[in-house]
């Protein structure tokens, strides 16, 4: 006979209150009804006033028809059945440096093969010519046993809110708005996020005067900050930050004992004349500080940049600064993943190290590299105007990245509207957005805003042809909405 007891059925409350805790606004609950929306359009054509969900929720450039770079995927398909290296109507179908490439890359690989493990750090070879790659960017050596390879930046950022968060009572300083995989990642460790608020007034400028504020506020808290989070180019507000101020925050880390965390994953995404990318390692070592004097990770990512390869889940950081016994603390969390995929791997390797000059696949390669990133600037500036021509909406300037951030000043009425249904007044508006035109986009609440203050992210990825019908659906709902409820 079975006990008649009953056995507590598994609950989200019975769950770690930490992973409860952890928001990821970008797919969060807009993007679960627009799924919903468009399984609705699929069963039932014409159920809504629009033909198609608009996913202007995230940077994943191939899902909204960008193609990939051939000569990346020439080599990662050799790569991955290289049996066809040896037969000749390769020659003909593939490019002879993609060939030359592939055989070189499969030579460093255990087994010559991208289904083998690698070392926990990612191959060797690979990591060697990713450090030639960001020794020719910046201009100073990179050592290969700095760099550790990952599945895109995100666990590279999950690894090290790992490593440094040891209670509540530790912080992690991250702009405001931040991209919220910081804000999870924190809560997920069990640490606190101490913001710092981006100044939207001078083009979502870092100030260091703000910085200075709120660690006194936070170690008036008792809380021990460890590390300073820093995007460039911005995620969601697309500011590139001047090589000045840069060096204010090499030094605010220097003088504070702070980590430098500089996500720089949008390096290759500038697009205004006036703006240049330069990495914090180049910065720290211009000041005569090499790479010893400042705990630095660098992040790189794959997903983004002009390839936008987000499946194929590649990416590093170069951790330097750091004393050989917390990088044998690295290394032991690297491992216990046993190492990251190897077609991310390689793929990261190509993006810092294309073809050059005289290669067979240069031209090609920079035809399309040049026109996607010509587009994405093209798109930027389009979409910046139809915003700023919105009534209450102001939108800075989209310098890199993949995003614009405006700022709406919604009537009162629907504010309180909002608070009647228990949503954040943006996500009110997002969610009418959606309803109405199909358009996905994210509420600034889920990145974290200045108090009193309404956004919305919205990626410039969607195909350039389709822009000006984006901003003329968005004009004409965001005009209604404001009649709706003008005050």
């Amino acid at each position: 006979m079975g006990s008649d007891r009953s056995i507590p059925s598994l609950t989200a409350d019975s769950l770690n209150p930490k992973v409860l805790k952890c928001e990821y606004a970008v797919r969060g609950e807009i993007v679960s009804l627009a799924q919903k929306l468009q399984q609705q359009l699929q069963a039932n054509p014409g159920s809504y006033p629009f033909k198609e969900i608009l996913y202007c929720n995230i940077g994943n450039p191939h899902s909204l028809g960008q193609q990939p770079i051939t000569f990346f995927r020439e080599v990662l398909a050799l790569c991955d059945h290289p049996t066809i290296l040896d037969k000749s109507k390769t020659q003909g179908l593939f490019s002879s440096d993609s060939i030359e490439r592939a055989r070189q890359i499969l030579d460093q690989i255990p087994g010559r093969s991208t289904g083998a493990y690698s070392h926990s750090k990612g191959i060797k070879g690979l990591r060697d010519t990713i450090a030639a790659g960001i020794e020719a960017r910046d201009g100073f050596p990179a050592d290969p046993n700095d760099i550790f390879l990952t599945d895109g930046a995100s666990p590279a950022i999950q690894m090290m809110m790992q490593l440094l968060i040891r209670s509540e009572n530790d912080g992690i300083f991250c702009p405001v708005p931040q991209y919220p995989l910081y804000s999870a990642s924190i809560a997920l460790y069990g640490g606190t996020l101490v913001p710092y608020y981006l100044d939207e007034a001078t083009g979502w400028g870092l100030e260091i005067r703000e910085l200075e504020k709120q660690l006194e506020t936070a170690r008036q808290k008792g809380i021990n900050v460890r590390a300073l989070v820093v995007i460039n180019p911005g995620n969601p507000t697309g500011q590139v930050l001047a090589e000045e101020n840069q060096r204010d925050i090499v030094e605010f880390c220097k003088k504070e004992g702070l980590v430098l965390l500089a996500d720089e994953v949008y390096q290759e995404n500038i697009h205004v004349p006036e703006k240049q990318f330069h990495s914090f390692k180049k910065v720290c070592c211009s000041m005569g500080y090499g790479d010893k004097a400042i705990p630095l990770v660098s992040l790189q990512s794959v997903s983004k940049g002009y390839h936008g390869e987000c499946g194929k889940r590649g990416g590093y950081m170069e951790v330097t600064g750091f004393s050989p016994e917390v990088m044998e603390q690295v290394y032991k969390l690297a491992t216990l993943n046993a190492c990251s995929n190897i077609s991310g791997q390689i793929l990261a390797t190509l993006v810092m190290s294309p073809p050059k000059v005289g290669d067979e696949s240069y031209e090609s390669y920079l035809a399309e590299k040049d026109g996607i990133l010509q587009s994405m600037a093209r798109r930027a500036k389009m979409l910046e105007d139809g915003l700023n021509n919105l009534e209450g909406v102001t939108c800075n300037k989209a310098e890199g990245a993949m995003y614009l951030f405006p700022q709406i000043r919604l009537p009162n009425k629907a504010i309180k509207e909002a608070e009647s249904r228990k949503k954040e007044p943006d996500a009110y508006y997002a969610t009418r957005l959606l309803y109405a035109t199909g358009i996905v986009v994210v509420p600034g609440s889920g990145f974290g805003q200045f108090p009193g203050t309404w956004h919305f992210r919205c990626t410039i990825l969607p195909q350039e042809e389709k822009i000006p019908a984006i901003v003329s659906r968005l004009t004409e709902f965001h005009q209604k909405f404001m009649d709706e409820f003008r005050d």
